[in-house]
């Protein structure tokens, strides 16, 4: 198991500094120079070089990007080159919103995943199958954003039960809080709930064919204990690895729903500082969502090994 963990480490740390690195090259890369946005309009040649040296953009990008790594690795993530903010604050304030818009959006897709493929797995060949999976298929294919327009159409716009923007803070109430996460998590959920379900059943229809579930049926076993209970934890597998990777997705639609609904979340923070040319404020957030990335993954490939032992001495060999 230690070597098992070793190895993960291992990987995420080089995952980490590629992906640091990477991004630090591109965002600086990008057009537009800070400095003359810093200084403002009609701001004097020596006025823009101050505001530069001041901000070290005048260095090396290797020798900026070491120093920025070093700082990162303490947790001095620097300060917003626009407001002044210190850039781990400004991630710190904004993530409990995009924690909260992920979990009610990843729960509202795994309510109707897991259902929704046992059923067809269940029914496999069957009109009410075939049913789930045009379904499936047809919202797989709007785009999050899309999804968001239209549910803000029909549940703020037409019926007004639902509020179209804005968030509401969990200490000013509970319903209050959850009801404006309501649309833009099912905007998330109603377009990857068709993946996860389309996994599950797959998984599924092997595992109904296995000996110990015509074992369990054979003694009578009532039909829904047995999918329960005997079918859908070993059915598992793909789906809690699928669960870990499609967390880059939730991020990047959380990216668009945080600014479609107005939460201020991790996602607008990252589109109004790339909007700003803020590097200091971009990087962080991108390191931010590296790491939430990878050690995501990290812990689903630690639970993954918990639920199938061979998988540890698979990667031991």
């Amino acid at each position: 198991m230690m070597v098992f963990l070793g190895k993960k480490l291992f990987r995420l740390i080089v995952v980490i500094l590629a992906v640091t690195a990477i991004t630090f090259l591109m965002v600086n890369f990008l057009p537009g120079d800070i400095a003359i946005t810093t200084a403002g309009f009609g701001a004097s040649l020596e006025d823009v070089e101050a505001i530069r040296e001041d901000l070290g953009l005048n260095k090396n990008i290797v020798l900026r990007y070491t120093l920025w790594l070093f700082d990162a690795a303490q947790g001095r993530l620097g300060q917003s080159f626009l407001t002044d903010e210190p850039v781990l604050e400004a991630i710190s304030q904004r993530l409990p919103v995009t924690i909260e818009l992920m979990i009610i959006s990843q729960m509202f897709a795994l309510m109707l995943a897991i259902p929704f493929g046992i059923i067809s797995a269940y029914k496999s060949g069957t009109n009410i199958d075939k049913t789930i999976n045009t379904l499936a298929f047809s919202v797989m294919s709007i785009p999050t954003f899309v999804m968001a327009l239209l549910l803000i159409f029909a549940f703020s716009l037409k019926v007004n039960w639902l509020p179209a923007t804005g968030y509401v803070p969990f200490s000013e109430g509970f319903w209050l809080n959850i009801k404006s996460f309501l649309l833009p998590g099912f905007s998330i959920a109603l377009v990857e709930w068709g993946y996860l379900m389309r996994i599950l059943r797959s998984d599924m229809i092997s595992t109904l064919q296995e000996d110990y579930i015509l074992m369990a049926k054979s003694k009578g076993l009532p039909t829904v204990y047995i999918l329960f209970k005997h079918a859908l934890r070993p059915s598992c597998f793909t789906l809690i690895t699928i669960l870990g990777i499609q967390v880059g997705h939730l991020i990047g639609g959380a990216v668009i729903v945080e600014n479609i609904f107005a939460l201020p979340g991790i996602g607008s923070l990252l589109i109004a500082a790339i909007y700003g040319r803020d590097y200091t404020v971009v990087q962080g957030c991108i390191l931010f969502i590296t790491i939430a990335y990878v050690m995501i993954n990290f812990f689903v490939d630690i639970l993954y090994s918990i639920l199938d032992p061979r998988i540890r001495f698979q990667n031991r060999t």
